[in-house]
């Protein structure tokens, strides 16, 4: 390997030819700020934040200029300083400066660099302000350019991870903005709202849609039964908000704090992970042993859903009918608890917390419900239900553990798995296995299909006794393309596929809180949150979702059996074929 030796800030350092000044620095421990630069997705100098002194005539953006032999780097002299300090005011020149009521004070790129390199809200650049109309007919995501940077990182995510590509930059100069093509609404575009053009946003440009006051509004209505119920990967990265460390599971604490809230019931939408294995490995059963359309591609990443309803439409039915998790809870709150309890389905108010701001457009879909009534009333992420516990005067991490309601918060290992890449496919496989074969499981690890597969599709072929089952595991939207088109080609034949919309699986979803991308290469959100699952799964005494007590009970008393009439009529959907752009 052909190595490159240089020196920044006195400091020898050797690197492979071809690596970026910025990147010869981190290996050599010297912070370079950084506000458009994502890793491997947006390396395109634009923000010019990472500004040094590399022996030219001007100074060079650090994330794109190669190092070369010999190069003596400065990063910190004067005119450096100066010149990234003038970078900012010339960006809050053209900003909305409400800092104090935005929803990403204190955990904003740009204020902290702000704060960083003194500089004050008035000027001396003041001048015009662009003018932006607020995007936010969408059900998921907020569009507000008056808070954008032009750094672009999620044309870049929503284009390169995704394969989506609705949004990109329009106009020149002054005037460029990040608009949808022809000026359209998100809600008018193909987006598939999954939120990662959220995740990566230095600012509060893209936001999920704030439906936290319907909430509250409804736990004051003396008339309404408010029962919640929240996601597995939740209580994954919840505590973040409350300086806790990342990977820390905190599903006692969060219980608690929903009770202190005075939510009616708080059940554990794990248990409807459970009940959706059910019923996504009976079809699946059913499919191999009756000449079904296969593979077999699961459902519970309503992202994924919408990108297969729009970019490749013939593969709707080898997409399972089941809901996702949280729809087939919210069906069985208005129906089986409502008549066990004598409570009018009608006065039920169910509320979501999940790590999806897709989840918040999958509640809305008329198939959701039955009739008028949905499912689920309202969607809300795991981001805004910190910021209603901060605003309870909750203080969270002091909390005691609480518990689960029962009859439906019970839940096995196999249900906690489901916010990570390969979660569903595992659990999925510990209840096929032993219907299929009608052999005890002694090993329900299926470690070939965790981890992030270094960010390609995971495959394992796995017998079960006698009958060969290929699998693989997608996550992002943009490596579930590649999946499918291999499948169309013939490349590739499998039995079973799990898709993700996230990169990482739930645990990185658009409504999780926010990591900026220096902190993502130190703690990389997809890998902590996802052990911290993990884990929760190897202390469970039960970890297979056929064995879940309640589940059985509810089968029992309710439904009858998996795939039965009832179950389609309460926990399965169709699908829409939706139109891209031409």
């Amino acid at each position: 390997m052909n190595m490159i030796n240089l020196t920044i800030d006195g400091i020898a350092v050797s690197v492979p030819a071809g690596t970026t000044i910025l990147e010869a620095a981190k290996a050599a421990g010297i912070r370079i700020p950084t506000l458009c630069y994502l890793k491997d997705i947006n390396e395109i100098g634009a923000c010019r934040m990472c500004v040094v002194d590399a022996g030219g005539r001007a100074l060079a953006a650090a994330c794109v200029v190669p190092v070369s032999e010999g190069m003596n780097v400065k990063t910190n002299t004067p005119a450096v300083r100066e010149a990234r300090k003038v970078n900012l005011e010339l960006i809050l020149s053209n900003h909305d400066k409400k800092c104090l009521s935005c929803v990403r004070s204190t955990n904003c790129e740009l204020q902290a660099l702000c704060v960083e390199y003194g500089v004050e809200d008035e000027n001396r650049y003041q001048g015009d302000i662009t003018a932006h109309e607020i995007d936010e007919i969408s059900p998921s995501i907020v569009r507000n350019n008056l808070k954008c940077v032009l750094c672009r990182r999620c044309v870049a995510v929503c284009s390169k991870v995704q394969n989506v590509g609705v949004i990109g930059p329009v106009y020149r100069g002054f005037k460029t903005s990040i608009e949808c093509a022809w000026g359209e609404s998100l809600a008018d575009a193909p987006c598939i709202n999954c939120g990662q053009c959220i995740a990566v946003c230095p600012t509060a440009a893209l936001t999920e849609k704030d439906d936290t006051q319907k909430v509250f509004a409804a736990l004051a209505d003396p008339d309404k039964y408010v029962v919640v119920q929240t996601a597995p990967a939740v209580r994954a990265a919840l505590g973040e908000e409350f300086g806790i460390p990342m990977g820390t599971s905190v599903t006692g604490k969060m219980v608690t704090a929903l009770r202190r809230m005075h939510f009616d019931k708080v059940f554990d939408t794990d248990f409807a992970a459970d009940l959706t294995i059910m019923e996504e490995a009976t079809e699946l059963v059913n499919r191999v042993k009756n000449g079904g359309v296969l593979p077999m591609i699961t459902s519970c990443s309503p992202g994924w859903i919408k990108y297969c309803e729009t970019y490749y439409p013939e593969f709707l039915p080898n997409l399972s009918t089941c809901k996702s998790p949280h729809e087939m809870e919210g069906a069985l709150i208005k129906s089986y608890f409502a008549e066990k309890e004598g409570i009018d389905p009608a006065k039920i108010y169910v509320v979501s917390v999940m790590p999806c701001t897709a989840k918040k457009f999958e509640c809305q879909r008329p198939e959701m419900g039955q009739g008028a009534m949905k499912d689920v009333d309202v969607v809300i992420t795991t981001a805004e239900l910190a910021r209603m516990i901060k605003q309870s005067g909750i203080d969270f991490a002091a909390l005691p553990d609480g518990d689960f309601d029962k009859l439906m918060g019970e839940s096995t290992g196999a249900a906690v798995i489901f916010g990570a890449t390969g979660g569903v496919m595992e659990a999925a496989l510990r209840t096929a296995y032993e219907v299929i074969t009608g052999k005890t499981l002694e090993d329900v690890n299926f470690t070939q299909v965790r981890g992030l597969g270094d960010c390609e599709v995971k495959e394992a072929s796995l017998d079960l006794d006698g009958l060969k089952v290929n699998v693989a595991v997608a996550h992002s939207t943009g490596m579930a393309s590649k999946l499918l088109d291999m499948v169309k080609s013939g490349e590739k034949d499998y039995t079973f596929i799990e898709v993700m919309g996230c990169p990482g699986g739930c645990v990185n979803g658009g409504g999780q809180p926010h990591v900026s991308p220096a902190e993502r290469e130190k703690n990389d959100p997809r890998i902590l949150r996802a052990k911290a699952l993990y884990d929760e799964d190897a202390g469970k005494s039960i970890r297979k979702s056929h064995e879940n007590p309640e589940i059985k009970q509810i089968y029992k008393d309710y439904l009858g059996e998996p795939n039965s009439h009832k179950a389609h009529e309460l926990l399965h959907t169709t699908y829409t074929v939706r139109e891209k752009y031409v």
